[in-house]
């Protein structure tokens, strides 16, 4: 799909590119205070719908970008470089004051680069995991950035040595879940108060591959539990309709679940905050899991070459947001080969069942939280004020 031509409004404005579901989210949590700080300054660029719904016009929309791994973005790798110099080209002709790449470091960081070179600000919102794995990303960084938003606090070090400026300006959303869940207000939005029945979150991924991955290991899990235990409500997120749809399918496989499951879009948080526990893909959602307090699993599956090569290139032997963050395991973490039904199954029923170690996650996710929480909209708005300024 090409380019749109840029709308005579599209001028001058606040450029966003967003190439994933939680990027999408965590920008439209700050477009609007960006909006009050830039008053009639349109905003424009590559957005979901999130991101729509607060007013911001999106050119193309984010699952045009949704691509995960190595091998995998080969496939689409044409498609991508054309999309990149058509956006390089849009965005330069609507001369923003800033253009703010919003995590995908594998899409945003070149066309940082190109927009740099150009004359045009750049920020990007959430820093590459550099202390994770591909530390060598840092001289990009230095070439394409001319800012960068920190989301968590450790990095603020990493970038000072680098010569980098950054600003940390706390996790979105550390900011929006709330300190203490309302788990049976959630519950009761699902109906789910009339019996003491387990309920389980299941969330195999936002993208379309990755639910192709992870669902078959996590939903044969579900099912093993159903076997074991005498029943337990199942809510499933998904990211969009596409995944929905998929999700439908795959758990069509599985008797027990395919009666047990309630099936949403875009209702992943209320379904994390009423759950007992989660079984959840790495990525933002283990992170949401533990803001939301709630014991989970993390799992993940990739095409073997893909998950080679990463783990080839990777500093740390974990995976998952809290686990990273806690500098320990605290929550179990099955990563290909190990990703299969059976084991996550056990971990899942501990994490139901063991109520000392809930109580000690609760303490510690709680601390986590705290740690992350700060004023994000204001400070990710005053960075963008302040760089617009330069050229303005």
């Amino acid at each position: 799909m090409g380019t749109r031509p840029t709308p005579a409004i599209d001028k001058n404005g606040i450029a966003w590119l967003a190439g994933e579901a939680s990027g999408d989210y965590i920008a439209s949590l700050v477009l609007p205070e960006v909006e009050k700080r830039f008053p009639g300054t349109p905003q424009y660029g590559v957005g979901g719908p999130r991101m729509r719904a607060v007013n911001f016009h999106a050119w193309h929309d984010i699952r045009e970008l949704s691509v995960r791994g190595y091998v995998e973005v080969l496939m689409h790798l044409p498609r991508l470089v054309q999309l990149r110099g058509e956006l390089v080209r849009s965005i330069s002709e609507s001369s923003p004051r800033v253009f703010v790449g919003v995590d995908a470091p594998d899409f945003n960081l070149g066309i940082e680069q190109k927009l740099r070179r150009r004359g045009i600000p750049t920020v990007h919102f959430v820093s590459p995991a550099i202390w994770a794995w591909r530390p060598e990303r840092i001289h990009q960084i230095r070439r394409a950035v001319d800012h960068m938003l920190l989301v968590f606090p450790f990095e603020q070090e990493i970038y000072k040595r680098a010569g980098i400026d950054a600003t940390y300006v706390g996790h979105p959303l550390a900011g929006v879940i709330p300190m203490k869940p309302d788990t049976e207000g959630a519950r009761r939005d699902y109906g789910l108060m009339e019996d003491s029945l387990p309920v389980v979150t299941v969330m195999p991924g936002s993208r379309i591959d990755e639910v192709k991955g992870c669902a078959p290991a996590f939903f044969g899990a579900i099912e093993k539990l159903l076997h074991r235990f005498s029943d337990m409500h199942v809510l499933i997120p998904a990211a969009d309709e596409a995944a929905r749809e998929r999700i439908i399918f795959i758990a069509g496989q599985y008797a027990r679940l395919a009666q047990r499951m309630i099936v949403r879009v875009g209702e992943s948080h209320r379904m994390i905050e009423a759950a007992d526990a989660v079984l959840c893909a790495s990525g933002t959602a283990a992170l949401e899991a533990a803001l939301y307090k709630k014991p989970m699993v993390v799992g993940y599956l990739m095409p073997a070459l893909t998950g080679l090569i990463m783990q080839r290139k990777g500093l740390i032997r974990c995976v998952s947001l809290p686990n990273i963050l806690m500098g320990e395991n605290v929550v179990p973490e099955f990563l290909q080969y190990y990703c299969r039904a059976d084991q996550i199954s056990w971990a899942l029923q501990d994490a139901l069942t063991n109520d000392g170690k809930r109580k000690e996650l609760v303490e510690r996710f709680t601390a986590l939280h705290e740690s992350l929480k700060a004023d994000t909209p204001s400070l990710v708005a005053e960075v963008l004020e302040s760089r617009a300024l330069r050229r303005w």
